[in-house]
Order: structure tokens, then sequence, then C-alpha cells
């Protein structure tokens, strides 16, 4: 008997107790981040193959499709540069505030996801007008170019600046000193499972789209297929995502974290997330 009641079951600190309450009241946020990796996960993987089906010749070179990722990269770096150098002063000035706050920039990274979706979604739509159905091997087989999914990747690139270093930024500010690497772990977490997530929507779409006269709207041969459709879908739903999030980001209150206080954490700060 008077082993359970040491036990750290049935003790436990004050400190433990709040530490357990902030990451409990990081979950809704994280759930919602879950969605944007699924988004970000399609540019590894159906951007590659939907850019492998366009012409991708210029006079006798061939782009590879999976080169096209060169265009986030430089997204993310002007992204990056115009934010710091322009739109963060400028929104500090315009509102007298700090900036755009971690939920801001999360919310203005689904914006983005979004967008990046619906210009996938018409780029593959007129690329089925102008492609080859009747095709073996469908390489190319579209007069359209491989440019036109520049738009994109672009939004992708710019997403990425505000949600995942918003992210990282949010979980790392809003977690206890004691549990710094949990809050990096949320976000390492979000990015798997949005790859798990990203292959099991594509299977039940598969399976819920099959017919007897279309094999599914991502099939082998994308002229036979709508990826159109799952891309236009995944906006839909990151649309939705969008909005449970900004529900759960005007609920959150910011924590402050103190050193000098007996348990180390501040009650919570008036400013709502939003």
């Amino acid at each position: 008997m008077e082993e359970s009641k040491c036990s750290p079951w049935y003790l436990s600190t004050v400190t433990q107790v709040e530490e357990v309450k902030c990451i409990l009241r990081l979950l809704p946020i994280w759930l919602c981040t879950i969605l944007y990796s699924v988004v970000f996960a399609q540019m590894a993987s159906l951007f590659v193959e939907q850019g492998d089906a366009m012409d991708t010749r210029i006079s006798s070179f061939h782009i590879p499709p999976a080169s096209m990722s060169t265009f986030d990269i430089l997204s993310v770096a002007i992204v990056i540069f115009i934010y710091r150098r322009v739109l963060d002063p400028l929104v500090a000035r315009t509102m007298k505030s700090k900036g755009l706050t971690e939920l801001q920039r999360m919310g203005i990274g689904l914006v983005l996801a979004i967008m990046a979706m619906v210009s996938a979604g018409l780029v593959e739509h007129f690329r089925l007008k102008n492609a080859i159905e009747d095709c073996n091997e469908c390489k190319g087989s579209s007069s359209l170019s491989i440019f036109w999914q520049v738009p994109q990747y672009v939004f992708v690139g710019a997403s990425e600046v505000f949600m995942y270093v918003g992210q990282l930024e949010f979980f790392n500010a809003q977690t206890p000193d004691g549990l710094k690497s949990f809050g990096s772990a949320l976000c390492m977490t979000s990015i798997s499972l949005g790859n798990y997530v990203s292959s099991l929507l594509v299977a039940i779409v598969m399976k819920i789209s099959a017919t007897d006269e279309m094999p599914g709207w991502i099939p082998g041969n994308l002229n036979k297929g709508h990826l159109d459709m799952f891309y236009f879908l995944l906006a839909a739903l990151t649309a939705a995502d969008l909005v449970i999030y900004v529900l759960m980001a005007r609920w959150y209150k910011y924590i402050k974290f103190q050193g000098n206080n007996d348990n180390g954490i501040n009650k919570e700060d008036p400013e709502v997330g939003l």
C-alpha cells in the first residue's frame, strides 16, 4: 500500500500536470497541420507524374520532371526574403505589433496550399484537353508545356515558409523547457503522417472512383483518369481543414513561460491565437 502511494502514477508535481495540459492544448492545432503535409507530399509524387505526361522539350533538350522542384526551392528563398524585408515590417507598422503570429502564418500557409491544389487541378484539366488518350506510353503525351506547373510549385514553396517555419516556432514556443524536443517531434510527426494519409487517400479514391469504363482517377495512364478531380478534392479538404483550423486558433490562448515561477509556467496570455 505504501509503495502504491509513492508511485509516480499516483503522485504528480504541479509542473508535470501543467506540462501535460500544455501538450494537450497543442493537439487540435497539430491535427490541423496533417492535411497540409498531405498537400506537400504531392510535390514529390503526383506532381512528377503529371509533369512526365506533359511536353518536357526545350528545343532538343528534355527537362526531367523531378527537376521542377527547383522552382519550389527558389520560391522558398524569395518568399523568405520578401517576408523578412517587406511583409513582416509592414504588418508590424500597420497593426502596431511584432508582426504576424505563428498561428497567423500557419493559416496563410493553408491558404497558399489550397491555391497550389487549385492551380495543379487547372493545369491537369488543360493537360487532358491537349493529351493523346490512346497512347501506350504516355510520357510527353500532352502538348501542354511542363512550365505550366511552375505556379503550383511556387505556391507550395511559399506555403512552406509560412506553415513549416511557423509550425516549428509555435510548437517550440508553446512547450515547456523540459519538452522542447517534443515540440519539434510534433512537426516531424505531422510530416510523416501526411505522407501516410496521402497514400491512404490515394488508395481510397482509386477504390471508390474505379468503374468498368474508367480505371479510377489516378491510373497508370493519366490520360485515362481524372487527376484534376483528385487535386480539387485535396483543395476542398484543405479548405475545410482551414475552417476548423481558424476556429481552433481563435480558441487557443498563448502561454508565456518563465523560469522564475514555481512551476515555470505562466497563466494564459489573454491574447488569443488569431
